[in-house]
């Protein structure tokens, strides 16, 4: 018997979405386990989405490669639903019957001290209470040193999150890129780094080394490490774990972003 769970935002009309979806799975043999789904039904935004995710991977009960996600929006489209709430039968009986697609979408993460965590928007290395210094580094070669609030790591999906608010790229749907972004970068005659975002191929190794992390922070979608004792921190594509995305019915990339934008 396959088992299920669900990820509702916490507002009236996803949690009655949510009694729902339980109803209506259960009635067609599916069993409601929130330690060992085969499914994750997300019932909210991209930010519940994002929160699902991440609630699996905290439970540590299963392995992302063993789970589907499968959502429906109350609100606006967005980049990981294809349904919105009035379209709830549609969205149900695509999926009893067999016909949503799977689609798998890659996770960054990060590497320091032997401790590593994984995003789907985005990794963060900032610094709000001093200008940190960086020296960045590509595939082991020294790029620039970077001085400032910090520095963005996105994957495609997340370009348009906190990445777009820096004023990085848009980056379309299939391509296999990464994107690194300044935050608040200072720049005068005395030393300057690229100022501009730079996108990467997806199998690139970045690598942030630093004489002293001390007051900055790591922030990977929204969970929050402190760092203080940490001199390099390498961020790149995870080789293993992905997000596995069931499709229900085909949106165009760019109506998502005028549903949005």
């Amino acid at each position: 018997m396959k088992k299920f769970k669900v990820t509702a935002r916490p507002d009236e009309l996803s949690e009655k979405l949510k009694q729902r979806t339980i109803a209506d799975l259960t009635a067609n043999g599916y069993e409601y386990d929130e330690l060992y789904p085969d499914y994750c039904f997300v019932i909210g935004g991209d930010g519940t989405f994002i929160y699902a995710v991440h609630e699996i991977m905290r439970a540590h009960t299963i392995s992302l490669r063993d789970m589907k996600f499968y959502g429906i929006h109350t609100g606006t489209l967005g980049f990981y639903t294809d349904y919105r709430d009035s379209e709830y039968d549609e969205f149900i009986q695509t999926f009893l019957e067999g016909r949503c697609t799977e689609v798998k979408y890659p996770l960054l993460q990060v590497n320091y001290a032997g401790i590593k965590h994984n995003a789907i928007n985005e990794i963060r290395v900032e610094n709000a209470a001093r200008t940190q210094v960086i020296d960045v580094y590509v595939n082991g070669q020294k790029f620039e040193t970077f001085r400032g609030t910090g520095l963005c790591v996105c994957t495609q999906l997340g370009s348009t999150a906190y990445n777009r608010s820096l004023g990085g790229a848009v980056i379309q749907e299939g391509l296999d890129l990464i994107e690194l972004t300044e935050m608040a970068g200072i720049h005068h005659s005395k030393f300057r780094s690229l100022e501009a975002p730079i996108v990467l191929k997806g199998d690139t190794e970045l690598e942030f080394r630093s004489a002293s992390f001390n007051g900055a922070v790591i922030g990977c979608d929204a969970d929050v490490y402190h760092i203080d004792d940490v001199n390099s921190i390498k961020i790149y594509i995870a080789k293993t774990t992905a997000v596995h995305m069931l499709r229900g019915r085909q949106v165009s990339y760019f109506d998502r972003l005028k549903s949005l934008f």
